[in-house]
């Protein structure tokens, strides 16, 4: 659960400077919210939850 809200949050804060430079339009922020809702109304979105939850277990397995 703390894994998908830090997800969650980060991609709102790139939104959000995206959409303050100019880089992201609010239609193009619009169409990537409703993609969002529709794949996890998918039979991918199991698939999706699991490839994340694979990187994130590999990424926190890094030492430096």
């Amino acid at each position: 659960m703390s894994v998908s809200i830090s997800v969650v949050l980060l991609l709102v804060i790139l939104a959000v400077i995206f959409l303050r430079n100019g880089s992201l339009k609010m239609s193009h922020a619009l169409v990537c919210i409703l993609l969002g809702f529709y794949l996890a109304g998918t039979a991918m979105a199991p698939s999706i939850q699991t490839g994340l939850n694979a990187t994130t277990e590999m990424v926190s397995g890094i030492r430096p």
